[in-house]
């Protein structure tokens, strides 16, 4: 694995503090997966009576974990629930040895928690395509469950990490009449993400009380607006799962019609999304890109999509060049509907471009300074409709290169 000498420089100052999620309890472990001296096993157990909904990638090369996920996402069984995830090897492309792998893992898990074999969720990311030492997961499950603790998550998080330069977590709290509802997630992510849920690792909990389908149906239509709108590098792993889990410990009973509730959730998979491209490998801008006055959304997020996801576009920003040309370039290519006169650029509130060319107004002694911020806007206006999309992405820099070229070794 190729060794993260620097944190990246859009990283928070410090991983939240947490709040405790009643019902839920985490511990972390080495188990010499592929790393030596860190942590690269997590558990998380929750208590009777808690709802788990989830996304996956739509690789058609997804691994073993994710394929079994989603055979069981659907269960209504009211016993507890566990969720292991290791890091360091995804256990994807590995033929019946990935399925085995897995089945070994949920039923040791099962048989050391007690809960039955279905509701033992487990997660795999890292290298692609070798065997999963699994016995070096099962051997460990005892301590793992003797070190169980409702404290324990920011442990977990650094469990889960890869080529991620810092630990992710994102919380939040809402009151519910006289009680409080909170709110916490961790996440992994730095390369291989692109749109086609999850493009990372993403475990949320929260105390609330909410049944299986109600929670699938925000969860679902959260991820279009958060995880489903970032990319890094364009690339959609085999191991991308996102799973929410409602213990109801706060005893505060909520639907899929609480707007407070869906907002304070979407808070959170927004901050958790925004975090994994803050670690893009090599990344040293946050870049916003807004496409408005689209014919339809669809439209709003194909050009979106195209500018975020451009290698022109992107090693300009890195450059802190103001190349708005490249922007053209990416609407152009997009396939979505464009009119070359009508679409006016602006980066930050800087006007660039409009009506087919350079803005008369734009000086490009502005544009430089605009781009030697660390957080840069791109936004278009298509002149069109009234539809619109944002998808948030980071700059391309020689870092992702260094780091990819000697990931294996």
């Amino acid at each position: 694995m190729a060794k993260i000498e620097h944190i990246s420089p859009l990283a928070p100052e410090h991983f939240p503090n947490l709040p405790v999620i009643g019902g839920v309890s985490f511990s972390a472990i080495e188990a010499g997966i592929k790393y030596s001296g860190r942590k690269d096993v997590m558990l998380a157990v929750l208590q009777p009576g808690s709802t788990v909904a989830g996304v996956f990638t739509k690789s058609a090369t997804r691994s073993a974990a994710v394929l079994d996920c989603q055979t069981k996402i659907g269960s209504e069984d009211p016993s507890g629930a566990a969720i292991l995830v290791n890091a360091g090897n995804a256990n994807a492309f590995t033929g019946s040895n990935g399925e085995s792998s897995v089945r070994a893992v949920t039923q040791a898990v099962a048989a050391c928690t007690g809960l039955p074999e279905s509701r033992v969720f487990t997660s795999s990311t890292g290298v692609i395509g070798e065997p999963l030492p699994h016995g070096r997961i099962t051997s460990k499950l005892e301590a793992l469950r003797g070190e169980l603790s409702e404290d324990n998550i920011e442990d977990a998080a650094e469990a889960i990490r890869t080529t991620d330069t810092f630990a992710k977590g994102a919380c939040t709290s809402i009151k519910v009449g006289d009680k409080t509802v909170n709110i916490a997630g961790i996440a992994k992510g730095s390369g291989m993400i692109a749109p086609d849920m999850a493009t990372m690792l993403v475990y949320i909990f929260t105390d609330a009380k909410i049944s299986r389908a109600e929670l699938q149906t925000l969860v679902s239509e959260l991820n279009e607006v958060t995880f489903n709108a970032i990319t890094v590098d364009s690339d959609t792993s085999t191991s991308d799962t996102l799973l929410v889990a409602a213990t109801g410990a706060s005893e505060v009973e909520l639907s899929s019609d609480s707007v407070e509730f869906k907002n304070a959730l979407h808070d959170v998979m927004r901050d958790l999304a925004h975090q994994v491209v803050r670690d893009g490998e090599g990344a040293t801008k946050f870049v916003e890109v807004k496409v408005t006055g689209a014919q339809t959304t669809a439209d709003a997020r194909i050009h979106a999509s195209s500018i975020a996801n451009s290698p022109l576009v992107k090693t300009a920003i890195a450059g802190e060049d103001p190349n708005w040309g490249r922007v053209v370039m990416a609407i152009g290519k997009s396939g979505a509907a464009a009119d070359r006169d009508l679409l006016s650029i602006r980066f930050g509130d800087l006007l660039v471009a409009e009506n087919g060319w350079v803005s008369p107004t734009y000086k490009e002694e502005d544009g430089s300074d605009y781009m030697k911020q660390q957080n840069i806007v791109v936004h278009v206006d298509l002149g069109l409709g009234d539809a619109e999309d944002t998808m948030w992405t980071c700059d391309l820099t020689h870092g992702y290169i260094t780091i990819n070229a000697d990931y294996r070794s």
